[in-house]
């Protein structure tokens, strides 16, 4: 194992907490290994690389091999987006000299997970002028955090009576964003506002930041839990992190796309926004987002754009949906088929089917596609294990697959085991990570 790699993907994390920041950092290192904004080049030639971004939320990479591109690409896709709470554009309000943070969660959550921990904002704050401010506060040791409170256990017997998807409602999951300061006796009557402290809170952001009330309408602010990820356990053998579900796979992903040869075949990597509220709006995957991509670059090539080119290109092509899976919790056995789990430490997960009890929304792969993959990771000598989610009329859930398979391609998810998934704090193994990597490094290169 590549100790590198492990430390590379832990910053990768603290330093992506958004869809935002995991393209920044994407771009960067992209640039950095040869890649060109696909805007900027002529035509295309073997072993040109481009990338085309998308709102500043979704990327896609290619590196141009040897054959037509009608021939197919090879793809890892993966989604950059994960679970969190998202500050509502008219977010501030203050209740009893208290001042709050109005957000509505993303994604499937535990509500109750949120409460009482410390929490940081991220994002961006676009202001009519045209400027665009960059928004972290709660990472650095100085920073203050803001967190959602509950109830003590001593007044909390109705609470604990109620269903756990009910007991904390949505719309109490409300940041607290700061109180009333003590002013001096002489100073008291001066301000008999009853929002007085939220008066202060956005006096204290005009000051410092130039941030009006107004702003936060036109502001992309998301609540993710503050601190970083550390390794776990005493014999280090796991990773402890906010975001792991998508982004072990789309950091690896990515990873395997800068350390791979020039291949015969065209390779791309995808990684795309939305796929936690099902892959809509303009960033995410059942957009025309990786259509429209594909059609620029095929636009460059010595032949030139066709829609029956394209066509061809996307049902002659493979692609691995770099997606995670739950991991076999052995305190809730009863939850999984266990021959049919994946476990932390046991490799890359390869789900045939994804979706709900009867397969419901699921993207099926073909056996003589897994076969073939088989061959490549068994070459390779990549760990690998066969799993689903949970029992048959237990688990389910689903990815970007199917968006992909529309088109005709054979895919295949494949992705890292994750314990506690979609938690603020999800738990993964050093050495999944490792052979998740191993793996789209040896897929880029199938035929």
């Amino acid at each position: 194992m590549d100790e590198t790699l492990i430390d590379g993907y832990k910053s990768f994390l603290d330093n992506g907490k958004t869809e935002r920041e995991c393209v920044k950092q994407i771009l960067r290192e992209a640039e950095k290994h040869g890649y060109k904004d696909v805007g900027t080049s002529g035509k295309l030639r073997t072993g040109d690389k481009v990338y085309i971004q998308k709102m500043g939320k979704s990327i896609v990479l290619f590196d141009i091999g040897e054959e037509s591109l009608e021939k197919g690409l090879n793809i890892l896709g993966a989604h950059i987006d994960s679970p969190r709470l998202d500050v509502k554009q008219n977010p501030f309000y203050e209740k009893d000299f208290i001042t709050y943070l109005n957000t509505h969660y993303y994604g499937g959550i535990k509500k109750y997970q949120w409460v009482t921990l410390p929490l940081a904002i991220h994002g961006v704050i676009c202001k009519t002028d045209g400027s665009v401010l960059d928004v972290k506060i709660g990472e650095d040791e100085t920073d203050p955090v803001f967190c959602i409170s509950d109830i003590l256990p001593h007044m909390a017997q109705d609470q604990m009576k109620e269903k756990a998807s009910d007991f904390i409602p949505g719309e109490n999951l409300d940041l607290v964003a700061g109180s009333i300061i003590p002013v001096k006796d002489e100073d008291k009557d001066k301000d008999k506002s009853p929002h007085k402290g939220m008066k202060n809170i956005l006096s204290l952001l005009e000051k410092k930041y130039g941030i009006k009330e107004a702003d936060f309408t036109s502001a992309e602010l998301e609540v993710v839990p503050a601190g970083k990820a550390r390794d776990m356990g005493f014999d280090r053998s796991l990773i402890l992190a906010y975001g792991q579900d998508d982004r072990s796979c789309a950091y690896t992903s990515v990873q395997a796309m800068f350390d791979s040869p020039a291949g015969t075949r065209t390779r791309c990597c995808v990684c795309v926004d939305k796929e936690e509220i099902g892959s809509v709006g303009a960033t995410g995957m059942a957009s025309h987002l990786f259509e429209n991509a594909l059609a620029e670059v095929i636009d460059r090539t010595e032949k030139g754009f066709s829609d029956l080119s394209m066509r061809r290109c996307l049902a002659n092509s493979f692609m691995l949906s770099s997606d995670v899976n739950a991991a076999y919790d052995p305190i809730n056995s009863s939850l999984y088929d266990r021959d049919n789990a994946s476990f932390l430490g046991g490799g890359v997960v390869f789900n045939k089917y994804t979706g709900a009890r009867g397969k419901y929304a699921a993207s099926d792969a073909n056996a003589e596609f897994i076969a073939k993959v088989r061959a490549v990771m068994d070459t390779a000598k990549v760990s690998y294990q066969m799993a689903e989610m949970g029992k048959v009329d237990q688990g389910g859930g689903g990815t970007i697959a199917c968006y992909a398979a529309k088109y005709g391609m054979n895919v295949l998810d494949a992705g890292v085991s994750v314990l506690s998934m979609h938690a603020p704090w999800e738990i993964t193994s050093r050495e999944d990570i490792w052979q998740a990597y191993q793996c789209y490094k040896a897929f880029l290169q199938i035929r």
